[in-house]
């Protein structure tokens, strides 16, 4: 592992920049008839959602009780709204956990 010294933690902290952390979980509707069409148009969004800006990381997870992660360049206000007008949140086949954190702007996926 690359040694990383104080000098360069304390250069590279004040760079961070605030973004929401959102979990998706299965809602009390998850097992509902359509669903399959509701989480399909939830998926729409986040592309839309994507390509608006808004939401800088989408990871759909394959467990049981929880259903994605998703990094919001919003608000933890302004994540919650998108959240709650979600189709699949509005549905209940999904609720969710919204956290403040923070990240470096740039920072991707390999």
């Amino acid at each position: 592992m690359p040694e990383i010294s104080d000098e360069y933690m304390k250069a590279m902290l004040p760079k961070t920049k605030a973004y929401t952390a959102v979990i998706l979980k299965p809602g009390p509707r998850a097992g509902m008839e359509g669903a399959d069409k509701i989480k399909w148009e939830h998926g729409r969004r986040n592309f839309s959602l994507r390509a608006e800006g808004k939401l800088s990381i989408v990871c759909p997870v394959l467990a049981p009780e929880v259903n994605g992660i998703g990094i919001f360049d919003l608000s933890l206000e302004e994540t919650r709204a998108v959240m709650d007008s979600d189709p699949g949140v509005v549905a209940g086949t999904f609720i969710y956990e919204a956290y403040p954190c923070r990240s470096f702007p740039g920072d991707a996926l390999p």
